[in-house]
């Protein structure tokens, strides 16, 4: 007489290819090399002087302190600082076009709440 065994699913293997896929897929999508900072270098202009140093505002929006800085309001430093990835390739431009197709430049200026007459 012959005697027949239950066959279990491999369900370690499953779950190792489904984790593998996971990954690959999280890899392409979230583009992690948009994330990771950068280090950029550029002239800022001063804004304020502080007990840590200068504080500057770079071309890309952001405030930047530069320590050991003796100079005054309205100067121009060399700063170096890190800033995501995506804020300097173009990456979160396009991404915002893609997510938002029918905003174009004048939507995009429009601030303020309800309806206009």
């Amino acid at each position: 007489m012959q005697q027949t065994k239950n066959k279990k699913t491999p369900q370690l293997k499953f779950l190792a290819i489904v984790a593998i896929a996971t990954s690959v897929i999280l890899v392409f999508t979230v583009a992690p090399w948009n994330i990771l900072p950068v280090s950029v270098t550029e002239d800022v202009s001063v804004i304020a002087v502080t007990d840590y140093g200068c504080v500057g505002e770079s071309s890309l929006g952001r405030s930047v302190v530069v320590s050991n800085c003796d100079a005054s309001v309205g100067d121009i430093v060399s700063a170096t600082f890190n800033i995501p990835a995506g804020e300097t390739n173009g990456y979160l431009e396009e991404l915002d076009k893609r997510q938002n197709p029918m905003v174009d430049a004048w939507d995009s200026s429009v601030s303020g709440k309800g309806f206009s007459p």
